[in-house]
Formats: C-alpha cells, structure tokens, sequence
C-alpha cells in the first residue's frame, strides 16, 4: 500500500465550479484510494485571486489577503470531500497536527492552505514528509517544468528532470504575494530537498495524467533532490 500525496492546483476549482468537472477528480482519487493512502491538498485557484484581488482593494494587509485565499482554498478542499463521501474523512485539517491525526482513520484526508505565507505547495510538501510519503505529485495547469515561463516565453522547454536547485533559479523570479505562489514556493522546495521526497510536476488538466502519475508511471517532470538528502 503506497503513501502519496496529491496537490491539486486550483485550476481543478474554476469560476463556474463544475460538478462534472470536479467529479473526474473525485473518481480518480477514489479508486487510487481504495487500495492506497492518499492526501490530496488544494490549491484556491482562480475564484481565490479574485477574492484577494478585492480584498487587496478595500485596504488589506497581505496577511489577511493570504488568509482570504486560505478560506478559498478549504471551501475547494470541502467539495472534493463532498464528492468522495464515506472514503474521505469528513473534516478539513487547519493544520499538520490535525492532519497527522486523520490519517490515522485510513480514509482520504483533503486539506487546503494552513496559515499565511506558505502556499499549498508548501503544505503538500510538508503533508509529504510528515506523513512519509512515498510520491509528492503535484497536479498543475502546465504539463511540466519549463526552462522559462511558458505562458510568457514561446522558445520555453520542457524538462524531464531537473533538480531542486535548478527549480529554485527558474522559480526565483516569480512573485510571493498571496495568491501569486506559482508552481512551487521556496518552502516547498526546502522541505522537498532534506527530505529527498520524490516528485512529480505534472499537467493535471487531465485527470487521466493523475492517475498514472499516481501509479508511478514517468509523466510531466520529475524533481530531483540532491545528493545527501534524507532519502
């Protein structure tokens, strides 16, 4: 029985919040579950930009915005929940202690963000050494790691691997605002190198490119920790 964490981007959570849509999701995850561990964290996507952009307007501090896209993130974290029903645990952990404790009834524990400044990136990291899991994949809206912003680079390449320090130099540029945490935040990064957590940064606007990923199949890119890590 294999332990592996899903982060599932926001892009899963758009502004028109499809049931069908979320409940490809929820299938996948159900049959990976029903002979795996699985955590699945969620990302707060475009629905929470716009409720931090707002709250941005009307004078709020980036803390509080973080804690917006928080909130976000948990309502999205309650509707896989609600589609996966009796295998899913029923509550939303707010923190790891919380987590940790779920995990233990055996059942599909989903989560969103836990505090300010750190990304859901940053709690499937932790989800993933807290929990000794075997696979971190991380389900975005690209189908892996390029060697620049493809949305804004058209002579980007995709890799198939590349390590953690490499990721750190493409990623160096991008922004830390709340809501702004793209693909993988600093702490994420730092968690995945001293733990040595294998990862997979996958196109996951496919739930079919999930279910290999979580299978272990090779897809998207694969992250390298370097040399010495704990794994």
């Amino acid at each position: 029985m294999a332990k592996v964490v899903l982060k599932l981007g926001g892009f899963a959570f758009d502004p028109e919040l499809s049931g069908a849509k979320i409940g490809r999701y929820v299938e996948v995850i159900r049959t990976f579950s029903r002979r795996n561990k699985l955590v699945v964290v969620t990302g707060g996507g475009p629905i929470s930009r716009k409720y931090i952009a707002a709250a941005r307007e009307l004078g709020a501090s980036e803390a509080i915005c973080d804690q917006v896209g928080i909130h976000v993130s948990r309502a999205n974290a309650r509707l896989l929940v609600v589609g996966l029903r009796g295998a899913a645990f029923p509550e939303i952990p707010e923190h790891l202690e919380a987590l940790l404790t779920y995990v233990t009834s055996g059942l599909v524990v989903v989560t969103g963000g836990f505090q300010p400044a750190q990304s859901t990136n940053g709690v499937a990291a932790l989800a993933a050494e807290a929990t000794g899991a075997e696979l971190l994949v991380n389900a975005t809206d690209v189908d892996g790691v390029y060697t620049a912003d493809p949305h804004k680079d058209p002579k980007a390449k995709r890799l198939d691997e590349v390590s953690v320090g490499e990721l750190m130099r493409i990623l160096s540029t991008q922004g830390f605002r709340a809501g702004e945490y793209a693909l993988m935040d600093p702490l994420s990064l730092r968690v995945i190198q001293r733990s040595g957590i294998p990862v997979a940064i996958i196109d996951g606007r496919d739930p079919s490119n999930i279910e290999k990923a979580l299978r272990g199949k090779r897809i998207g890119t694969k992250v390298v920790p370097a040399k010495g890590s704990s794994r």
